[in-house]
C-alpha cells in the first residue's frame, strides 16, 4: 500500500460522515493544521474527535466546531474554547472529558487490542458516573474502554 499522497485534501479523502478522528498534538503545538483545514473544506459531518484539547476559537479543532462538523469530542482539556463551551451547554456537542493519564492509557489499550481496563483515577468523581466499578485488594477501580 502506498501511503504517500499529494496533499492534505487527498489525505482525508476516505474520511466520511460519522467518522471518528484522533487528532495528535499537545495543546495547540504539533497539531495537523493542514489536515484539519482539509476536513473543514471536505465538509464531513457528525464527527467524533479525540484529542487532548479542543483547539481554540478559529484554530485547530475549533475550526471544525465552528463549521458544525463535530458531534462528540473526547479530550482532556477544553478550557480555552468558548465555542465548545456554548455548544456543549446548548446540547449541540457531546463532551467526554477524560483525565490525561486515562486518555493516554485508553489510546494505548486500543492500539494493543485491549478492549478495556480498570484504573483508580476518577473513582468517586463524575468521571466514574455510569461506569462499572470493581474492587481489587480493597481499592475501588473504574472501568475505562479503549479508544480506537
Amino acid at each position: 500500500m502506498n501511503k504517500l499522497v499529494a496533499n492534505a485534501d487527498e489525505a482525508v479523502r476516505d474520511i466520511s460522515d460519522g467518522a471518528t478522528v484522533m487528532v495528535g498534538g499537545f495543546g495547540l503545538c504539533g497539531i495537523p493544521e493542514n489536515l484539519i483545514r482539509a476536513l473543514v473544506r471536505k465538509g464531513v459531518r457528525n464527527l467524533t474527535t479525540m484529542s487532548n484539547n479542543a483547539g481554540v476559537d478559529g484554530f485547530g479543532i475549533g475550526l471544525l466546531l465552528a463549521a458544525g462538523q463535530i458531534r462528540k469530542h473526547i479530550g482532556t482539556y477544553v478550557g480555552e474554547n468558548k465555542l465548545l463551551e456554548q455548544m456543549v451547554l446548548q446540547g449541540k456537542v457531546e463532551l467526554d472529558l477524560v483525565p490525561q493519564g486515562t486518555f493516554s492509557e485508553r489510546i494505548r489499550a486500543g492500539g494493543a487490542g485491549v478492549p478495556a481496563f480498570f484504573t483508580p483515577t476518577g473513582v468517586g468523581t463524575i468521571v466514574a458516573n455510569n461506569k462499572e466499578t470493581r474492587e481489587f485488594d480493597g481499592r475501588t477501580y473504574v472501568m475505562e474502554f479503549a479508544l480506537v
